[in-house]
């Protein structure tokens, strides 16, 4: 049992955009978990939340028109900072999550207030639908691409935020890409991502309202993760809320280079990490990147967490002459409309500058093809061994 002065300082926060069906049973039920219930109204048009709630305590802020759920705990975040809140966590209101999961919340931010807290839903189900199964995965992958952290569930909702240091970050999305956003920038800070087993319940579909559009909001999704990874691209650290004993550079490594490399084998080592690795040195040692291969693989593997010594090794596939001679031919067609048949010995120095735009050109052409066909294959080599090692 947790004290009541602890819970005085938790919000749970419910964002909410046309649930009129289940908003009231939820927020009760988080009302019976906490004290401190918010509710979001995100510009709901089919029920008036302030009528609905009336004869609650329960505390309701209205958007008069949509602005999206990020936006909606942007405001969430303000408003409970304001309340001298050390935490807020976020509900879905559409009947997903369920209140009684509160408490396993509880004990890992009662004495800590620099995690960032991550409900893992339950996804064994046979009533989950595939695609929200597949799009997990796909998240879960980014994240780790962005932070080098893991988490089970980047696209749960229920989420407990540390209020202090939240107030502290800027973000750009104010949709679902919101939530995306803050589990990248949340790392990059140094707060601890930590997860907690919850429960998930999936209505049959024609029952569920979500406000979720898979278009748009994938798309936003999408160019979210692009930002997120140009700005990991870029050698500007990130400030730091919270400091770290790994954020330090420890040179011990060079006294004990087994151990080391053993850490370098298993970095990222899951089969999407080692073929996402295998696609990024693909397509570096394919680029004209003269004498500057390794060092341009080094750089980017470590930006993104992937796995050095898959990305190293793979690029030998890449030597000359047969790559490099592909896209020179490839890059010479496709300005010219012929292949190049004949260069003399005399001629090369000459034409050498032309080779190069041509092997540029053709590499931009050539490279996405050669570095899908054999992430692919590694994808499907290195998932066949994992399961021959579990089993």
């Amino acid at each position: 049992m947790y004290e009541q002065g602890n819970l005085d300082t938790i919000w749970c926060v419910i964002p909410v955009y046309n649930n009129g069906q289940t908003i009231r049973s939820i927020a009760l039920e988080c009302r019976e978990q906490l004290t401190n219930v918010l509710v979001i109204d995100d510009g709901s048009t089919d029920v008036d939340l302030i009528s609905l709630l009336s004869d609650t305590d329960i505390t309701i802020v209205r958007h008069q028109v949509n602005q999206g759920k990020g936006k909606a705990l942007l405001t969430a975040l303000d408003y409970v900072a304001e309340k001298d809140a050390r935490y807020m966590i976020t509900v879905d209101g559409d009947g997903q999550h369920q209140a009684s999961d509160l408490e396993g919340f509880f004990s890992l931010i009662e004495n800590d207030e620099d995690s960032f807290v991550i409900g893992c839903r339950d996804f064994t189900g046979p009533e989950i639908p595939n695609r929200s199964k597949f799009g997990r995965k796909v998240a879960n992958f980014w994240l780790s691409v962005e932070t080098g952290v893991s988490i089970r569930d980047c696209q749960s909702g229920f989420r407990a935020y540390p209020v202090k240091h939240f107030q502290k970050l800027k973000f750009c999305g104010t949709y679902y890409d919101f939530e995306t956003e803050a589990l990248a920038r949340a790392a990059w800070a140094g707060l601890n991502l930590k997860m907690v087993e919850i429960g998930v319940l999936y209505p049959e579909k024609e029952k569920r309202i979500s406000s979720f559009r898979p278009f748009v909001d994938n798309f936003r999704i999408s160019v979210m993760h692009s930002r997120l990874v140009l700005r990991r691209m870029l050698p500007i650290p990130h400030k730091k809320l919270v400091s770290k004993k790994e954020d330090k550079i420890d040179f011990r490594f060079f006294l004990h280079p087994i151990q080391f490399l053993k850490k370098l084998l298993k970095e990222n080592a899951t089969p999407a990490g080692l073929a996402a690795s295998a696609v990024v040195g693909i397509i570096l040692a394919t680029l004209p990147l003269l004498f500057t291969h390794t060092i341009a693989i080094i750089y980017v593997t470590m930006r993104f967490h992937l796995n050095k010594v898959m990305a190293l090794s793979i690029q030998n596939l890449c030597m000359p002459p047969l790559v490099p001679f592909v896209c020179i031919e490839l890059g010479y067609f496709m300005q010219n409309g012929k292949w190049l048949v004949h260069v003399s010995k005399e001629a090369f120095v000459g034409q050498a500058p032309g080779l190069l735009w041509c092997w540029f050109i053709g590499s931009l052409a050539f490279a996405p093809f050669l570095a899908l066909t054999v992430g692919t294959v590694v994808y499907f080599i290195s998932n066949s061994i994992q399961k021959k090692v579990e089993s």
